[in-house]
Parts: structure tokens; sequence; C-alpha cells
């Protein structure tokens, strides 16, 4: 099917011809036959696959191509799943409660005690059975997906889960590759192809795929008929960017490389069809090797929460050992002149369990039934509430409109829910710079040529720098922004010496000419010609090449067509003035890496000479310049300094003419390493390349502006002042981070920096001992600091791996947490993800989140608590690998401060209360067992107990999880430092927990000697009857419902219909229970038959009972909270006196006060800033 992006190509042609980076040192002509000696590795350990294409007898067993990403089958689903439950230390205490209900010590009835247990277990299948089915779904989906494959003559319609390995298949434009294919040939005359990438890394542009030439003439279905071949290569493996192997066709040996496979779930577009021979089928495919799970990632409160049930556990078996005690005593005393005191007990029903010449026995069975009795202290539902709390919340951070991206039409999207709390109590963020806060749109906007600096534009580096010091280029800056605005993306450039090709009359102007040549030649960028306007646009690999190559166009050399074997241009004539068409014949391709950090290109002109064009970076370009031709080189290194300095990516541009025996020889070099198949092929091509790029003719630097993104200062900003630490990773020069660090309000005026630089070409112990000792210095330098007083550490990359290294790496953290801002530059993807590992493991458990763009930045996305995917121009790897995802960075102000905060309050308090309430439920039963001389008999009725957590509690707690407000979001943004709550765990620290177990304890002791006093001498029923059992547990019960509810109304900080639904309908639930079953037959209700309506509705002390002892239970929470919040109130607590009081807002006393306040007595991160700790509070 064709998609949008087809549509708007309507009307455009497409070259054939595209360089891609799957395939490194790509070179127009095609490979050629190897021979014996170079395949020593296949056949070897990890290359022992055969393929014998097109020959059913001969093929080996390899597996099938149906997949299956289900976490469970029909007969795993009951065992597996239960087994995840049951990891539970709290389920498996209910668990053996519902078996030990199976014996005569069960307190209670077994239906009663299994129920609970039943129904949230069953509840938690039933999520676990709905997203298994869904994925199941998807596996039939794509199982039953249809392909063309060779079967008796013909192509066929054949499932893909009916795919064999050695099959030939035909695929058709837009279709999705069926499994790991060799391309054998294609639609186009030179076996070409393009192919999306989009699943299986996330990245938009088209790669370009080529067959051998021994098979490309099979162009025709019948071709295929007589055809076969072998094919030894690699065993399944997830590398997706390496293959190696060989192809026998009509005994004449090939090598194989990545450019000749074709991978499952990537889509064919731009080709009619392809054709080719399966290789790896299901999961031995490269995409299905690669489906791995995400490291499992847990919040502190939910590893906490364990600790808690521990904790209550412990206490259940003290006060069941406390119990057994005391009942083993009146046991072994019951007997009294041959009767036994307790004769209630009846003990004739029983051999053992109350006999007083058995009292150990006794009191050990004793404490079994204890333990079931005492159930409830443990709540049942906690779990299951708090993942559906989660999953409510992340739905409302997914539908938060102010994370929307209207450009890119991007919601935010929590993709894992488990992190929700742990999103208010970040502590460091790191983050990536190109791509996160800079908006990966380079415009090519400045370059030096021939020792001269070309470009009139400014950066918004150089406006920040000249803000910061007070320049009038301020006023200069604002008129030239709206001078010089452009519509052409990837292009402000300004300077009329080189524009409307005025570059011809300038000094130089052959250095000129062959510098702009380079920008149009040096690239894999595919063009794109609109037949009804005449433009070209490009499709580039990175937004660094498709500005050069713009650049180049609005210049003067318009790059509009490539073929299999060369690039043509529109070039300026300087002699002429003229437009004149020219062709350049590729040669060889010589890719970027990030180990090479540069790219060549050798091209043929039409005068038959031979250039080799190349760009890269200047650390690795300036030691290839010759020093005979090196005249600009001192001045381009300071218009680099200078680029660097406004926040500009710099390239070098150079070329050398190369002979016709030079050029052969490094063509036979190079054309036999590419050819090669031995271990040390990569190792050969570098080689080879390596000898060519020397001796270089310098013609002068780039510079591209990558602008920041909208927000994104003032995002910093606020974070800073929330008292976040913030960590930027990035690739980019030490001067250039600097800046960007200005511009982004990462770096303030005032801030003393601490530089840790490698120093010179010295030896690695020399440089280590300085990187040590340029540490140990500044933290002498933090050390002696006076407070208020703020540090910036900036490391480059090359110190940076020392002092990651395990006996400098504690220095380097307490240096670094040490200070307000740290940038590290010049890092690689393995430094940022082991940075962040450091941080993450060395601050004792704070929270780290990680935020980025690109693949590159996977690794710390994964290691970090937290990490963040920016979908941006860099694919969506970063967000597949993500916790949550936003489209910009400003974004996470929101993310964290209004959501990270209402998350971390709400799961808190919902947890705190959980505790509270089962407590408080808990206590009625232990005192009443103790007032019983610990007899083992129930307050309450066997359901009753059942559904207090399961139906009557369960919702008005629920509904605060998902609802409650402490602050709004307004005045969470409004006042930052709020957010130091969670990072210091103020709402879930141990003293809060243990208070509201206390309250519990407290609220239980006075429902219960309250309500048994109270009633002690009532009548109930129409025979006057004293208070009985039945009559007394109802009581009991309808006072802890009332509290528990009531409670909540006190305790939540904003209402909503929904939660006044669920707390009074918890209420309103009890007594339709007592109703519905009161009404039920005696012999199931027992004792609860008629009692609301005969026992307890009809007295009128009931309904005192119930008003008055529920409000005294609230008494102890009314006198704390009152008086903490006035004598030492929380910062929420003043934030929410200063919501309340509305129009006063500005009350300079109040406003002093606040200010004065502080969750943490000294400063931290970028919040130690001058303007972060003397925040002024002004009227909304």
């Amino acid at each position: 099917m064709a998609t949008g992006g087809d549509g708007r190509r309507r009307g455009r042609r497409r070259s054939k011809m595209r360089l891609s980076r799957l395939y490194s040192f790509a070179c127009g002509r095609r490979p050629t036959a190897v021979d014996d000696e170079s395949t020593s590795r296949i056949g070897g350990p990890g290359f022992s696959r055969i393929v014998h294409a097109n020959a059913n007898a001969a093929r080996p067993s390899y597996r099938s191509n149906s997949v299956s990403t289900t976490k469970y089958n029909a007969i795993t689903f009951f065992p597996k799943s239960l087994f995840e439950q049951f990891r539970r230390v709290a389920n498996i205490y209910f668990l053996i409660s519902a078996c030990l209900a199976y014996t005569k010590l069960a307190p209670y009835s077994s239906t009663s005690a299994v129920a609970p247990l039943a129904l949230v277990l069953l509840a938690t299948m039933v999520k676990e059975a709905i997203e298994d089915w869904r994925r199941k779904q998807q596996d039939t989906e794509v199982n039953n997906r249809k392909t063309k494959v060779l079967q008796e003559g013909a192509f066929h319609l054949t499932k893909w889960m009916n795919l064999q390995v050695g099959d030939i298949v035909k695929v058709e434009k837009d279709e999705f590759f069926p499994a790991d294919l060799i391309l054998l040939s294609s639609s186009y005359e030179d076996a070409i192809c393009y192919v999306e990438t989009m699943n299986l890394d996330g990245e938009t542009n088209l790669k370009l795929k080529q067959s051998l030439e021994a098979s490309s003439n099979l162009q025709e279905d019948e071709s295929f008929n007589s055809f076969t071949a072998v094919i030894r290569c690699e065993d399944p493996n997830p590398h997706l960017y390496s293959f190696v192997g060989n192809i026998e066709i009509e005994e004449q040996r090939y090598s194989l490389s990545p450019q000749q496979i074709l991978l499952r779930d990537s889509k064919l577009r731009n080709t009619d069809y392809v054709y080719g021979v399966v290789i790896f089928t299901g999961h031995d495919t490269k995409v299905m090797q690669n489906a791995m799970k995400a490291p499992s990632k847990r919040s502190k409160i939910e590893r906490k929460m364990d600790w808690i049930i521990y904790l209550l556990l412990s206490s259940l078996v003290l006060i069941s050992v406390i119990g057994s005690v005391f009942f083993g005593i009146a046991t072994k005393d019951d007997l009294q002149d041959g009767r036994m005191k307790r004769w209630y007990l009846r003990p004739d029903d029983s051999t053992i369990y109350f006999k007083p010449n058995k009292a150990a026995i006794s009191a050990i069975l004793h404490f079994f039934t204890a333990m079931m009795l005492y159930g409830n202290f443990i709540p049942i539902s906690l779990y299951i509430s708090i993942e559906i709390v989660k999953l409510l919340q992340a739905l409302f951070i997914n539908q938060d409109i102010h994370m929307y991206h209207e450009e890119t039409d991007t919601p935010a999207q929590a993709r894992t829910s488990n992190l929700n709390e742990e999103l208010g109590q970040v502590d460091t963020i790191l983050t990536d710079k190109t791509g996160t806060l800079t908006c990966n749109s380079m415009e090519f906007i400045k370059c030096s040529i021939a020792g001269t600096a070309y470009g009139r534009g400014i950066t918004e580096v150089e406006r920040a720098m000249a803000k910061r010091r007070g320049s009038p280029l301020i006023a200069d800056m604002a008129s030239n922004t709206e001078c010089f605005q452009t519509a052409i993306k990837g292009f402000n450039f300004r300077d009329e010496r080189v524009m409307n090709g005025n570059w011809v009359s300038q000094p130089h102007s052959g250095v000129i000419e062959m510098f702009f040549r380079l920008l149009a030649i040096c690239h894999t960028c595919i063009p794109e010609v609109d037949e009804e306007s005449g433009k070209v646009s490009y499709e580039a690999e990175s937004p660094d090449e498709a500005a050069f190559v713009v650049a180049a166009r609005e210049l003067g050399f318009t790059f509009y067509k490539r073929t299999q074997t060369g690039v043509s241009l529109h070039e300026l004539d300087p002699s002429s003035g003229q437009q004149v068409d020219r062709t350049y014949k590729i040669l060889h391709v010589l890719e970027f890496n990030s180990a090479r950090k540069r790219m060549s290109v050798i091209v043929r002109n039409e005068e038959g000479k031979i250039f080799l064009f190349s760009k890269g970076a200047d650390s690795v370009m300036f030691e290839r310049i010759s020093t005979t031709n090196s005249a600009y080189r001192e001045v381009t290194q300071e218009h680099i300094n200078e680029y660097a300095d406004a926040g500009l990516r710099t390239l070098v541009l150079a070329y050398r003419q190369l002979d016709e025996d030079e050029y052969a020889n490094f063509d036979m070099k190079f054309s036999a390493a590419k050819n090669s198949v031995s271990a040390d092929r990569e190792e050969m091509i570098e080689e080879a390349a390596d000898l060519l790029e020397r001796e270089l003719i310098l013609l002068g630097a780039t510079a591209v502006e990558d602008k920041l993104q909208k927000g994104v200062p003032e995002c910093i900003d606020k974070l800073a002042q929330a008292g976040i630490k913030i960590w930027v990773l990035t690739g980019d020069k030490m001067e250039t981070a600097i800046n960007i660090g200005y511009a982004c309000s990462l770096l303030r005026q005032g801030m003393k920096q601490i530089s840790i630089t490698g120093g010179g070409d010295k030896a690695g112990a020399v440089t280590k001992a300085s990187v040590v000792k340029q540490i140990r210095e500044g933290k002498k330098q933090v050390d002696a600091s006076v407070p208020g007083e703020a540090f910036a550490l900036i490391i480059d990359g090359k110190s940076l791996t020392y002092a990651l290294e395990e006996d400098a790496k504690g220095a380097f953290l307490e240096l670094a947490v040490g200070c307000g801002s740290v940038i590290c530059c010049r890092s690689s993807p393995k430094q940022k993800a082991l940075v962040t590992r450091l941080v993450k493991v060395g601050t004792g458990g704070k929270v780290t989140l990680a935020i980025g763009d690109g693949a590159n930045d996977v690794g710390m996305i994964q290691e970090a608590d937290i990490g963040v995917g920016i979908s941006g121009a860099e694919g969506m790897q970063a967000v597949m690998a993500s916790d949550v995802s936003i489209a910009q960075f400003r974004f996470l102000e929101r993310l964290l401060l209004v959501h990270g905060h209402w998350c971390y309050s709400r799961i808190s308090a919902m947890i705190c209360y959980f505790f509270y309430k089962n407590i408080t439920f808990g206590v009625t039963l232990f005192l009443y067992e103790a007032y019983t001389t610990f007899s083992g008999v129930t307050l309450y009725n066997d359901w009753a107990l059942s559904l207090y957590n399961v139906l009557f509690t369960s919702l008005p707690v629920i509904a605060m999880g998902v609802f409650d407000q402490d602050v709004s979001a307004r005045f969470c943004l409004r006042y930052p430092m709020l957010y130091q709550e969670g990072p210091q765990n103020l709402l879930f620290r141990w003293s809060r927990l243990l208070g509201w177990m206390a309250y519990g304890v407290a609220s239980g002791v006075i429902i219960f000697f309250l309500t048994s006093t109270a009633l002690q001498h009532q009548a109930f029923r129409r025979g006057g009857e004293v208070v009985d059992l039945a009559i007394l547990g109802g009581t009991a019960y309808s006072c802890v419902v009332w509290a528990v509810n009531a409670q909540m109304t006190v305790t939540a900080n904003y209402f909503t219909l929904v939660q006044h639904v669920c707390i009074w309908g918890g209420v309103a639930l009890w007594y339709i229970f007592l109703l519905a079953y009161g009404a039920i037959t005696p012999t199931f209700s027992t004792t609860y038959f008629m009692l609301f309506t005969d026992g307890l509705a009809a007295a009128p002390s009931y309904w005192v009972v119930t008003l008055l002892v529920p409000a005294a239970a609230l008494l102890p929470y009314f006198t704390f909270a009152a008086a903490k919040t006035w004598f030492f109130p929380d910062y929420h607590n003043n934030i929410q006196w200063l919501q309340h009081r509305g129009s006063d807002a500005d009350d300079p006393e109040f406003g002093h006060a606040l200010r004065q306040f502080s969750v943490r007595s000294t400063g931290v991160g970028v919040s130690a800033r001058r303007d972060a700790r003397d925040i002024q509070l002004t009227p909304l």
C-alpha cells in the first residue's frame, strides 16, 4: 500500500543510485570472484550456515519462518502467570492463608479466604492475557502475510510462516521482506533497490542495496527455473550492519557483503520488484535476534514497598506470637473444678485445639489461626491498585495537550508506566546536545576559504555572549535577523562577496570554485527533481550532509543527478559566467564513520583527471594536510576556533589530484581488501584508505549552526531552580560546548569553571596523572568555596577516559556532584553510558534521568533510572529504548515538575493511606481477639472480611492516586523548588510511613473501645436483646468504613466528581451489602441474616455511634495536621496557602517567608546559582 509520503513524491523522479552507510567504503564497481584462500572464516565457528538456493532435496533443516513474541502459550499461561504473581511475598502469604483456610485452624470459611486472592490473581491474569492476546494477534497477522515464492516453476503466493531457507522469493514495491534475503536481482538494470529500515533502526532515510553482477541478469520469473546456488555464510546473529559470506554460482564463488542482504521487516521502496533467496528465517532473522527486552526497571518507591510488606509481615508474626502465648497461658488455666471456664469455645468438638493438658500445642496451632485472622494487616489489593493507578496516570501523560508537538503531530508517551513516580524524584539529568537541546536541523552559516572568513550571520551563541557582556551588538542582531530571514532549509549564509556568482572576482577564486565543487560531490545524498518546478531537493543521511549540498546549490553548484557510476552538477563557469553541466565519474567512496571522522570521494572529471575530495574533523584532517601546501593552515585554524566559540559545528575540506599509477595501485589494494572475507578485512580496507588520504591540499572549513530548540534555555533554567543537576554529554569541542552551555542557560555569568583537559601528546600514564591531579585541584576549589558560590565542570573525552577508570572515578564523581553544571565534551556513546552508570550507582540511589534522540544515546537511556527519548531527525531508536518519549526538550519541564511531582505525591499518599486503612481494620480484629482472651474468634463476618479491601475501601484510594493534586499545574511550574520534595523523598520517608501506621493503630484503638463501650448496655432488635457479636461487629465495621473513607476527604487536596462517587460509593456499597447479604437465607448469611433491618438500622444508638466514633477517630489526624501545617509546614503547604490566598499572592511579607523556606539547606546543581536561590514570587 502506498504511503502518504509516496503521494507527496508524485511528479518527482529519483535518481537510481544511493550510497549507504550500511556498507562502509562502498564503490561503484561490483564484487569480483574470490579464490579459496580468502574464505578462511567460512565454515569455521560462527560461520557454518549453508543455504542451497532453489534445491529442495539438498536443504539442511533450519527454523521455520513463523515468529512468536508472546509471553505465554496455552500450556504455560497458568503456571507461568501464577509464578509471576507469587514472586510477590504478600501473595505467597495470602496463598498460605487460603490453604490453611481448609483446615480446622481457620477462623473463617475457606470460600471467603480464597475469593479475594482469586479475584486479585484473576484480575492480574486477565490483564496479562489481554496484553498477550494482542501480541498473539499481531504475530498471527504477520505470519499470515503472503509473498511470492518460486514453486514448481512459477511464483505463487505463500504465507510467510511457510517460507523455508533456500526459497526464491519475489518482493514487490512497498512490501515488507518476509525473511532475511540475499538480493539476486531487481527491476533496475543495474540490480539496485531502495530499502526503508524504519522498523529496524527507526531511520526514515532510504538505504541502497545492490546485487552481484553474476545474478543481476535474472530479470524474469522464468529465468529462475534452472537457477541454483550455494551460499555459505555466518550463523544467525544480531548485527544489523555486518554480514560475511559467499555465494557459489555456476562453480564460481563470489564474496557477499551487507550491500546484498535484505533484512526482514524492512520495506522495499521506489523499486518495482526484487528477487532474493532466503538465508535466515523466523527467530534466526536479524530483527528477531535484536528483539531483546529492555532492562527491567523498578522505582525506588516500589522497592521500598517490598520492605514495608516485610515489616508488616514481621509485625504480623510478632502479634500472632504474642496472642498465641497468651492463648496458651489461658488454655492451660482453663480447667476449674473439672469444668472449662471458656465453655463457649466448645472444646469437646476438638481433640487438641483447646485442651488444657496440651496447652503448648494449642498455642502453636493458634499461631496459624492468628496469622490468618490478622491477614487484613497486609493490603491484598495494593499491587493491583497501584498498577491500575499507574496505567491511568500514564494515560493522562499521553493526553496532555501541553506536551503535544503540533508541527510533527507527536504527543508525549509514557512507554513504561511503572516509573511514573520516579519522574518526581529525579536528582540528575544527563542529556545529549545535538538533536536534544538543539534542533538537529543544520544551517550553513559561515565558512573559511583560502584563509578568508565568509558569512555575516549571527548565531544564537553569539547573541547570548553579547547579551552576557552587555554588548550593543544585541540591537544589531535583532535587525540582522529580520533582514536575513530565509525560507531555505539548511541555508542561512549571507555574504555578498561570494553570493550570486560574485566569488569569481574574489582573490583565490580557483580555491573557492574547488571548495564549492567538493561540497556538491563529497556526500551520499539522493537528489529529487520536481518535474513541475525543476527545483532540486535532497534526501540525506544526516542534516549536515543536506546543509552542505543545499549550500553548494545556492552558491552555484547544483547537484541534480546520481547514477550508478557518477554524479552530475550544474556548475557556474567562471570564464563565461553561465551554468554548465558537468559529470564526474565516481571511482570510490570512502565512507564516514566515528573512527575515521572523515569521508572521501575519488572521482574522474570529464578531462580524465582524478581527484580525491575529503572532508572531516579538524582533529584528523590537519595531520593529513601537506606541509608544502598549507598556506592557510594557521588562519583557518583560527577561524575554526572562532566558529567553535560561536557554537558552530566545523569540518575541514581538502583535496588532492591523483596520477593514474597512484590510483591504479590504490584500486588494486582496495578492491582486494573489499573482496576479502578474511578476519582482517576491515583493517585491510582502512589501511588502503589511510595511505591515500594524505598530503592533502587545504581548501578551508565549513561552519553550520544547530540552533537550540524552542524553550530550551527557559526549561533548563526552571529545572535548575528545581534543584536538579544537569549534565551535558556531547561530542562537540570544548569551546563549542561551553558557548552552547551559556546560550542554553546551563552556564551562567559568575559560575567558576573547572576545566579538565588531557594535555598534549604525552604518554598515557603522564596524561592520566595530569587528569587525576586536575580532579584533586578542582575538588579543593569546591571544598574551599563559600556558600552560594557555584561551579561548572568541563571535561574533554580523553580526560574522561581516565576519569572513569576504577582508581579515579570516585574522586571524579565527588568533584562532579559538587558542581552546579557538568559538561563532558568529545564523549563517545560508551562514555555516555559509563558516566550515567557512575552517577546512578555512585550517588547513593539518587534517581538519574538520561535524555537523547539518537542511536548513540541508547546506552545511556537504558542505563539510567529513567530514559527519555526525543523523536527527532536521527530516527526512533532512542524512543524505542526509552521509558518516556517526548517531541521537544522543553516538554521535560512539565513532565517532571507537573506530572512527575503529581505522580510521586499521589503514589506516596496512596501507599500511606493503604497501610493506614488496613492497620485500622486489623487493630480492631486484634483488640477483639485480646478482648476474648485470644480465642481465635473474628469480630466480623467472613465475607465482610474479604470485601473490605476489594470493594468498600479500594475505589477511593484509586481515585486519589489518579486525580489528586496537592498543588495546581500552574503553581508547580511557578514554584519549581516544590519539586525537591521528590528527590529528598519527603513524602515517602520512613517517619511519614510509620506516622501513618501509628495513626492506623490509634484509629483502630479508638474505634474498638468507643464502639464496644457505647454499645455495652444498649438494647437491639425487637426483643430488646443486648449487643451480640453480629451487632458489635456490624457497628464497628460501619465505623471503620466511615472513618477510612472520611479520612480520604481530609487527606485529598483536590476533588472531582469521580472522587466523590468513589468515596461515598464505598460507604453506600457497605450498606447495600448489609441489606443484600442479610436478605439471603440464614444458612448462608448466618449471623448477618436481617442484621441491618432488624438489628442496626432500628437502633438510634447505632446511628449515634457511627456518627461520633469516626469523628473521634479522625481527631488525632486533625490535631497533628493542623499543628504541623502551622508550625512545621512542608513546602507544598506553603504553596497551598499562597494558592488559597489568590489575589494576595504578591504579599511581600509572605513572599519573603516563602523564599526563606528551603527544602535543602545547601544549594544543589544549578539551583546554587544566584538567580535560582533568590527567585522572586511575583503574582501570576
